[in-house]
């Protein structure tokens, strides 16, 4: 289920506080069980509070069972019901279409980075940036079958802008004629989409690929340096 909340809080001078909240909750995208909830709470405490699925306040002090009793009769209660569409609905429709239903497809580099092993005289890797949300999957093939060794890959990396990076390397020693490629999976794609890898790349691009492989690597190694001696200052200042 999700709940969506907004919350506004008013401080007064003689150290009392009103606070009023707003919940919108449902639990399936066509939104059948969409309900708004109001509270109302002072001082921490709740004294009344709207739902629409009852369509009606309730009071849970002396104060806020007189005012719901009140505005269950003047037609509050129906006024706040429309807060279910106007409210509580437009702003459910905009998170799925803007968050959860929303895709960008990765783009896609298949390279040749360095030579392999001592068994392998080549090393490919397959680079998919800027892909949302997470959840990938990237498969090598040779001659259109799956290669299962030889295979490494990263996790799925977060660049700290809503969008996702990875890189898969494969090992081998290419054979004239053959096909190699990277078959990718991902929600954005209505099928999986497949890049072959070109063995005539230059190497300028080439180059390009294990600069940024390389930055990238570099960036994570000085992040964990920053987080490690944060925590041995802080402890020696404890």
């Amino acid at each position: 289920s999700l709940t969506s909340r907004v919350d506004k809080t008013s401080y007064f001078s003689n150290g009392f506080s009103y606070h009023f909240q707003s919940e919108c909750r449902y639990s399936s995208e066509d939104l059948k069980d969409l309900e708004y909830i109001s509270r109302y709470i002072y001082n921490k405490l709740e004294y009344i509070r709207y739902n629409s699925t009852l369509n009606k306040f309730i009071g849970y002090t002396e104060h806020g069972v007189k005012n719901a009793e009140r505005f269950n009769k003047d037609g509050s209660a129906d006024q706040a019901h429309t807060d279910v569409d106007g409210y509580c609905r437009h702003n459910a429709e905009l998170y799925f279409k803007n968050i959860l239903w929303h895709t960008v497809e990765p783009s896609v580099e298949v390279l040749s980075v360095k030579s392999g092993s001592q068994r392998h005289s080549t090393m490919l890797v397959c680079s998919a940036y800027d892909f949302y949300p997470e959840g990938i999957k990237l498969t090598w093939l040779r001659d259109g079958k799956e290669v299962k060794t030889d295979v490494t890959s990263t996790e799925e990396l977060y660049d700290g802008d809503w969008y996702h990076q990875i890189h898969s390397y494969l090992e081998l020693t290419p054979t004239s004629g053959e096909t190699i490629a990277c078959q990718v999976e991902h929600s954005s794609l209505p099928k999986p989409k497949i890049y072959n890898w070109d063995p005539s790349m230059s190497d300028g691009d080439r180059n390009k690929v294990i600069i940024g492989t390389s930055g990238l690597v570099l960036g994570l190694i000085l992040s964990l340096a920053g987080v490690i001696y944060y925590k041995k200052k802080s402890t020696g200042d404890n």
